[in-house]
Formats: C-alpha cells, structure tokens, sequence
C-alpha cells in the first residue's frame, strides 16, 4: 500500500528534496510516499533522489504519453517532448501497421504504438543491453519483440521493405555539449543515447542511409532533433530516397524530422 505519511514527515521530505535542488519538491514528494512501502523505504527513496538520480529510477518508472513505462537504473528516461514524435507516428500508423522502435530506450515509443493503434506488428532495437532487458519488461506483454544490435543490423532481414512506420529517437547532443546536460542525464543516463557525435548528426546520418531499403513504400522515418539543429538534420536525410519534412511543437519544445520513402 501506498504510504500514508503524517504532516511532519510530509514536510520533512518535501524540506529535504527542495534543499536538493528539487524544483517540484512537492509533486516529487507525492510520487515518493506512493511508490515507498514504509519509512525505511521512504528515506532511502529520498536519499536516492537527494544524491542526483533521477526521480524515474527511484521510483522505477515514467509517466509517459498516459501510460506507465518502466525506467530501470542506467536506461534512457523517456522525455515529455518525445510524446511530440510518438504522436506523429500514431497518426500515421493503420490497424496492422509493421512498426520499429529503433534506439528504443525503454521502449516507450512502441509501447504507446502497441496501445494506441490495434493490430500494430511492433518491433524495438537497442545496441545497450540493459535498455534492452528494460524494453522487454514493457514491450514483450504487449505483444512487442526487442531485439539487441546496432541499429538495423539488429533486426530480422524479413522486415527488409516492410516497415510502415520508423520511429528513431537516436541521441542528437554534440560531444562537446554533452558535459553541460543536466547532471541527472550525464551522471545517470547512457553516453550511448545521448552523444549523437561532433555535430550532434551522427547516428542520425548512418539511420538516414539505410532507411529506404527497410521502409516499404511510402514508409516514414520519424527523428527527433532540436529546432537548431533542424536545417541541418533535413540535408543528411535529403539524398537518401527520402522526402523530409520539420514539425515542431513549442509548447514541448520539440521538433521532429518527418521523411517518406519516395
């Protein structure tokens, strides 16, 4: 059961977490009593989040497009603006549609195609194996299929010009920038999902040139990307038999790079 804390553990905890660094004390606090099962728990819980790890390994998982995903310690914690690209490819995914999750993370992206759209053929990849064990955990009592690889060599050539909808959140922080991320994403979350190369593009470059050969005709690649970076992320799509278009929304802060096999 959820613990019932008394008004001075309450203030306590929220004193505790805001003397952290905590912005939303208060909300984090709720979230804590909810997932700890006693006051041991609650103060290692604290303690934990206090330290700098992220709230969503604390309390095991993240609030995600309406659903609940499982975040293990050392996986990708699945960010609001990524609703913005998985809303995309909900509206552009049919009843049956193949899909993949590739740099899956958690497997957030596909858990919401597997429970928005019925019928979805879903599969996810991920090259870091624990993000992989943690995709699993919410894609596979679904009906979803993780595989461990490098981005398309880690899929099954039967998927070669069959997938529809191809949803690929690679990291996009340049190297050099890395270092200024928040110290909850660079102390805790994989290099591997945040470090897209010199100039962010990297990885990006290497899914755009395999893209058209995996997509079926008139597929889409789904990226996200940063509005800075936008411009220079259509001219490494553009060349590839792919027709690239930027969507954004301000209020998530997101953009997303739209591409259809020609």
């Amino acid at each position: 059961m959820p613990l019932d804390p008394s008004s001075s553990l309450r203030s306590a905890t929220v004193s505790r977490l805001r003397a952290a660094g905590c912005v939303f004390a208060e909300d984090e606090a709720e979230l804590l009593f909810s997932a700890a099962r006693g006051t041991g728990e609650l103060d290692a819980m604290v303690g934990r989040r206090a330290a700098g790890l992220p709230l969503e390994h604390v309390v095991g998982w993240a609030a995600f497009a309406g659903l609940r995903i499982a975040v293990d310690p050392g996986v990708f914690v699945p960010r609001r603006r990524t609703e913005f690209l998985v809303e995309q490819a909900v509206g552009l995914a049919r009843p049956g549609s193949v899909c993949v999750d590739l740099c899956c993370g958690s497997g957030a992206a596909g858990a919401v195609l597997l429970s928005a759209v019925e019928g979805v053929e879903l599969y996810a990849s991920d090259i870091d194996p624990t993000a992989v064990r943690c995709a699993r955990r919410n894609l596979e009592p679904l009906g979803g299929l993780v595989h461990e690889g490098d981005l398309f060599a880690a899929l099954p050539d039967s998927l070669s010009g069959r997938i529809e909808v191809l949803v690929a959140n690679v990291p996009y922080v340049p190297t050099e920038e890395v270092g200024l991320l928040p110290p909850e994403a660079r102390d805790h979350e994989p290099l591997v999902a945040l470090d897209g190369g010199a100039d962010g593009l990297e990885v990006l470059r290497r899914v755009a040139a395999e893209a058209a050969d995996w997509l079926a005709p008139g597929g889409t690649l789904l990226v996200e990307t940063s509005e800075r970076q936008a411009a220079r992320a259509v001219a490494a799509v553009s060349g590839h038999g792919l027709t690239p278009r930027v969507v954004m929304c301000e209020e998530r802060y997101a953009t997303v790079l739209v591409s259809t096999r020609s």
